[in-house]
């Protein structure tokens, strides 16, 4: 199973015919279904934390959900709500190169307003699709996050609902699934954040997954009865081990002029724009990084089919010249934000296990 089918699966449940039911789950029991996602929130989690997430062990466990390439946030959402491949969709990381800009970065999760969310992410949303044929589409999430560009990139189509606090968020979600047929699509990022800042298993992080359990079990009892509810990820998260700074003591800045993406997964730009060029640095990075990385050349990426099996003009463009993927528990850092990505604790974007399989849990509320 894949991310990319879930949200497809529960349109076709709500009667969208041009959604496809990938995963089965057959026709809505009373046409109100919530897809919460919690960032973060890793497949082993289930088991290795089971005892504080009482209320999310007794749902039911449909299994692994493989996200796509990178395991980062920006991709995962994207890949969610459109039901594309990165290489479709075009949001290829957390950061990557602004093509033809002179080597400026895109944040996707922070935007630059001289890029076109519409422009930059073209496939037209599971939302946008179920909106257009009658059905009641919410997005409840932080207000912070309403007018963003990611939002208007990857969310476009749904009623935005802003709330800043468990009571609130649970409120306009009750709210939202008042009407039938209705979807709503809940974001929470406390365990993410927790687990980037004082890493999975933390005192912080356990805290965190024991207030989304709760608010889970709030949900249950506030959301109308014949309430479909969904619990998925965008990503797991591991805990560094190694840190290596990218030209510190190390020769893996030679021919290199701009490095995007994230300390599990690098984008990486060269001075020199051939197959040559991405061969030499290739080379260079996978000789020194050793078992420490995968590293691909672009066109190593494409022929293993990483963003997926299509690469539009677009997302070629965008795409590293060389792809670093850490392994174990190696960390990537760009010497120019070594202070800043060096001090966290938890970190995704790879493709290990830990980070790349969300669970799919359900129940309908009776």
């Amino acid at each position: 199973m894949h991310l990319s089918q879930v949200t497809p699966s529960i349109f076709s449940s709500l009667g969208l015919e041009s959604a496809v039911d990938h995963l089965s789950v057959g026709k809505s029991p009373m046409g109100r279904e919530l897809l919460f996602l919690i960032d973060g929130f890793g497949y082993d989690t289930l088991a290795t934390y089971a005892d504080v997430m009482p209320t999310m062990s007794r749902m039911f466990n449909h299994g692994k959900i493989q996200t796509a390439f990178p395991s980062t946030t920006a991709t995962s959402l994207a890949t969610l709500t459109t039901g594309a491949m990165p290489g479709t969709h075009g949001m290829l990381g957390y950061t990557v190169q602004v093509p033809r800009s002179g080597g400026r970065l895109l944040n996707a999760l922070k935007w630059d307003e001289r890029v076109d969310p519409e422009n930059w992410q073209p496939v037209e949303t599971l939302f946008q699709r179920a909106t257009a044929a009658g059905i009641n589409v919410t997005h409840v999430a932080a207000k912070r996050y309403e007018n963003s560009g990611f939002t208007r990139a990857v969310f476009r189509g749904a009623h935005y609902k802003g709330a800043n606090v468990v009571t609130d968020l649970i409120s306009e979600t009750k709210v939202a699934l008042q009407a039938t047929p209705s979807f709503v699509y809940l974001y929470v990022n406390d365990l993410d954040t927790a687990g980037h800042s004082d890493g999975v298993g933390s005192d912080k992080w356990i805290a965190a997954l024991t207030m989304i359990d709760q608010m889970v079990s709030s949900l249950m009892k506030e959301v109308p009865k014949g309430t479909r509810i969904w619990v998925t990820s965008d990503h797991g998260m591991i805990n560094v081990e190694e840190k290596i700074i990218i030209g510190r003591d190390n020769p893996l800045l030679q021919g290199v002029s701009v490095i995007a993406g994230e300390p599990r997964a690098r984008h990486i730009y060269l001075d020199s724009d051939s197959p040559v060029a991405r061969s030499d640095a290739a080379s260079i990075w996978q000789e020194y990084l050793q078992e420490k990385a995968l590293v691909l050349t672009r066109e190593q990426a494409i022929s293993e089919n990483l963003f997926g099996l299509e690469m539009t003009p677009d997302a070629f463009d965008r795409m590293g010249e060389i792809i670093a993927i850490a392994r174990g528990g190696v960390v990537l850092l760009d010497a120019d934000r070594a202070d800043k990505e060096g001090a966290m604790v938890g970190h995704h974007g790879a493709d290990s296990d830990f980070e790349s399989q969300v669970g799919l849990l359900t129940t309908t509320l009776s």
